[in-house]
C-alpha cells in the first residue's frame, strides 16, 4: 500500500469563543497545497481514499488535494489523525483499509512526523513536516507493526 501524509497548509486563527478545530486554511495555505499536490500528481500519484482529521484545516486540506487529483470519492474523516493522536491508532484505521492501494491522510503536527517515523519502524527519526508537506511511505503489508520504506517528500518550495 502507498501511504501519503499531507500535513494541512497554513491557518489562520480560530474565530473569537470557538475551539482550535474550526480554524480555516488561508488563501496561501490552499496554494501551496495545491503546488505540492499539483507536483505529485504530475509524478503519479493518484489515491484510491482520501481521509482527514475531523479538524476544519484538515478537511479543507483533503478538498484541495481531491480537486487537484481529479478524486471523486468522499472524503473519509478519521477521528485518529488529530494533532495529538496516536500513530498505532492511525495504524489500526489503515490496516481496516486494506482493499485500497494508495490512501491519502491529511492531519496536523506533531502526529504526521510521529506517524512517518512509527511507519518506517524508527520510533527515533525526526521528520520536519512542513505545513502543506506531502510524503510518500510504502508499506508491504499490514501486520500488527508496519516496517514501511520512504519513497519521497514534497516540501512547498520545490512545488513553487
Amino acid at each position: 500500500m502507498e501511504i501519503y501524509l499531507l500535513r494541512h497548509g497554513i491557518a489562520g486563527d480560530a474565530p473569537a469563543g470557538r475551539s482550535d478545530s474550526s480554524r480555516e486554511l488561508t488563501d496561501e495555505g490552499r496554494e501551496r497545497t495545491a503546488a505540492v499536490v499539483k507536483m505529485a500528481r504530475e509524478a503519479g500519484v493518484m489515491p484510491t481514499l482520501i481521509a482527514s482529521s475531523p479538524y476544519v484545516r484538515a478537511v479543507q486540506t483533503a478538498e484541495v488535494a481531491a480537486k487537484g487529483f481529479g478524486w471523486k470519492g468522499v472524503l473519509l474523516q478519521l477521528p485518529s489523525l488529530v494533532p495529538h493522536g496516536a500513530p498505532e491508532a492511525v495504524w489500526s484505521d489503515i490496516r481496516d483499509l486494506r482493499g485500497e492501494s494508495a490512501v491519502l491522510l491529511a492531519g496536523h503536527e506533531p502526529l504526521m512526523a510521529h506517524l512517518a517515523a512509527y511507519l518506517l519502524n524508527a520510533p527515533g527519526l525526526m521528520v520536519d513536516m512542513k505545513k502543506s508537506a506531502m510524503l510518500r511511505i510504502d508499506v508491504g503489508g499490514l501486520g500488527t507493526a508496519p516496517r514501511g520504506v520512504l519513497r519521497w517528500m514534497i516540501v512547498p518550495k520545490l512545488a513553487r
